[in-house]
């Protein structure tokens, strides 16, 4: 049984049992027991003759409020969603540059943006594929694995790791193999009351665990709000929609990219004529033969089997609405059956709907999961990442059941030769991380029936200045153009596999917005690339943000706002709005128009209860009077635009 103890007596025993450098192994993003790290962090960090090396990934903060208006925004839905949740101690210091001399963290994947002027964050960054970060881990001599647990009185003798058994199963077996070479290594758990039990492959007997923390631990569990999905991402999940194929595999990650994904999934199922006339307006007919070949257009009379490294909310609301629903089985022969159509699923109750490898969401997913009948819970089964993001290991099964897979995932920039950017900007600053995106790509390639499917925005906005994200060329790849697939953004559909170059940079060109269509024809033109008589096709030079708002507003129940639910009041998501707009008039060029607009604005009895959330009710002195107006401004431009906004709030991966 393990010693179960207090944390500072966890601390006790960690620092007596393991040598001076205690490498120290948690969790990517949800699992990390936070108030045992910030006791070891705060103990060493006053014994300079020790030191503590933390690898991890994903370490998740509250968002910082800013100043001034998104202060006031900011600071109350902050509390109320976050509540008690135990900040990360080595975090904040990692944001200023200001751990101490003895302890590093190495991190494979960062919460997007987050630690991009760290230069502590940066140096210690380690690329590696999410496949290969228990190898990675183990080899730099891991000897302490910490992590959040759940457990249930229905399983006696069983603790869960729940959202997170993604790299603890993988290094279970390494840990073991050191072990018995003589090797000291602890693995501690702290239980969470709120954490959902997950059962299947991630329950662990209890005794799997050296350490368990025995004070009750029920703070606020760390949640990710559901954001606004705007009209460009409901276009690109729109035509991603159309290319998962009924009775086949999907793999989605998280962002507003993958709930515009699972929104249009639902239409396509719920709503089918209103999704499928949206399509004809969007002359879908352009790439209606390969809709037909590699996707379809009906709803699901077979039901998708969810594969994914991320657990995300979306897959359980498909689960929900009866679209994933396809079972899997943990044995060929039965695989091989299923896939007949001629298994007895009555007769064998342990089909399986999700794998997954860990899991992050909004409070309603945790609850959800919290609520599940066990015979339902069963169908979700928690994972180790090798088992989902690689094909080696039992591949002749994971074949079986991963039949006609569609891997969507999301880049920020694309080349116009296919090469794609989703972790690393130009100048060598990480973003996020590569994470399992290229183990996604590279199935795609390897598996029969596949397709790698990359959503992108095909432009962007950022202080008035619009600029494209499909480029000529990039200073960094994430997905070499060698792997090229398929690419998805509001325009349409490049189907690229096995293409030459000027096919793809003319299909490429073909979903790109036609405000930098002429310059990248000639870049691409003056490389010799493209031929000198080259003409894009007409049907493709009309590729404007208006022509898809004036479709979208044709059909306001295929674009809403917030399709996965939201946590935002009604008034946050109206201030949202406008909060969006003011930042984007910061171009100097459209001060004078924001000056007008706030001339302009409505008074103050317009919005009562937006200025009283915002404690603007009642402006004291020339600062809050200006707030005022410009909110006030910002809610009249912004008024009746619900979906219809261009750019998302959040970075998706």
């Amino acid at each position: 049984m393990p010693y179960s103890c207090s944390i500072e007596h966890a601390v006790d025993h960690v620092l007596a049992q393991l040598p001076e450098h205690i490498h120290l192994g948690m969790p990517l993003g949800l699992g990390k027991p936070n108030r045992f790290v910030n006791a070891l962090y705060q103990r060493i960090s006053q014994l300079p003759e020790r030191r503590l090396t933390i690898y991890t990934a994903l370490t998740l903060g509250r968002p910082t409020p800013g100043e001034g208006l998104q202060a006031r925004f900011l600071e109350p839905f902050l509390e109320r969603v976050f509540g008690d949740y135990p900040e990360l101690e080595f975090l904040a210091a990692l944001r200023r540059d200001k751990l101490p001399h003895n302890i590093r963290v190495q991190q494979f994947f960062m919460q997007p943006g987050s630690l991009l002027n760290s230069e502590s964050a940066q140096q210690d960054y380690v690329s590696s594929n999410y496949s290969h970060a228990a190898r990675d881990i183990n080899a730099n001599g891991l000897n302490l694995v910490a992590q959040l647990v759940s457990r249930d009185d229905q399983y006696p003798g069983k603790l869960s790791l729940s959202c997170n058994p993604d790299v603890t199963l993988d290094l279970l077996p390494m840990i073991a193999k050191r072990r018995a070479a003589g090797e000291t290594i602890l693995m501690l758990g702290q239980v969470h009351a709120d954490l959902p039990y997950m059962p299947g492959d991630s329950e662990l007997d209890v005794d799997a665990f050296d350490l368990l923390i025995n004070e009750d631990e029920r703070s606020t569990l760390f949640s990710t709000p559901n954001m606004p999905v705007g009209y460009q991402d409901h276009l690109i999940g729109l035509h991603a929609s159309t290319l998962v194929r009924d009775g086949g595999t999907l793999q989605i990650g998280i962002g507003s990219m993958g709930d515009a994904l699972t929104g249009a999934l639902l239409a396509r199922q719920a709503d089918n004529e209103t999704w499928r006339s949206l399509l004809a307006e969007l002359n879908m007919s352009n790439w209606q033969t390969l809709i037909d070949r590699e996707g379809g257009v009906q709803p699901f009379a077979s039901g998708l089997y969810g594969c994914s490294e991320m657990f995300v909310n979306g897959l359980l609301v498909l689960a929900d609405a009866g679209i994933v629903r396809r079972k899997v089985y943990a044995d060929v022969e039965l695989q091989r059956l299923a896939n007949l159509g001629t298994l007895d699923e009555d007769a064998h109750p342990d089909g399986v709907v999700v794998h997954g490898g860990f899991f992050l969401g909004p409070r309603s997913f945790y609850e959800r999961l919290r609520e599940l009948p066990a015979e339902r819970l069963a169908q979700f089964n928690m994972t180790a990442i090798s088992y989902i993001n690689e094909l080696y290991g039992q591949e002749e099964l994971k074949r079986l059941q991963r039949r006609d897979a569609r891997f969507i995932n999301s880049a920020f920039t694309v080349t116009l030769m296919g090469a794609a950017v989703a972790d690393q900007l130009e100048d060598g600053r990480v973003l996020s991380g590569v994470g399992g995106q290229y183990n996604f790509v590279a199935q795609a390639h390897a598996l029969e029936g596949a397709r790698s499917i990359l959503m992108l925005r095909s432009w962007r906005e950022s202080g008035g200045e619009v600029s494209s994200n499909i480029v000529w060329q990039y200073g960094h790849t994430t997905i070499p153009r060698h792997l090229r697939d398929i690419v998805v953004t509001e325009y349409g559909i490049a189907d690229l596999r096995g293409q030459t170059d000027a096919t793809v940079i003319e299909r490429i060109l073909n979903i790109t917005d036609s405000r930098f269509q002429p310059g990248l024809i000639e870049q691409a033109q003056k490389a010799g690339k493209l031929p000198k008589e080259f003409r894009l096709d007409p049907r493709f030079t009309e590729n404007t943000p208006k022509r898809l708002k004036d479709t979208a507003s044709r059909y306001p129940s295929l674009f809403t706002e917030y399709p996965l639910g939201c946590d935002f009041t009604g008034e946050e998501r109206d201030l949202m709005r406008a909060l969006n707009w003011l930042k984007s008039k910061l171009k100097l060029t459209e001060i004078l128009e924001l000056g007008k607009a706030t001339l302009d604005a409505p008074d103050p009895e317009a919005f009562p209860e937006h200025l009283q959330r915002m404690q603007l009710d009642q402006p004291q002195g020339l600062r809050e009077e200006l707030y005022q107006r410009l909110l006030l401004a910002g809610l009249h431009h912004t008024s009746g635009t619900s979906g219809l906004t261009g750019q998302s709030t959040e970075t998706d991966r």
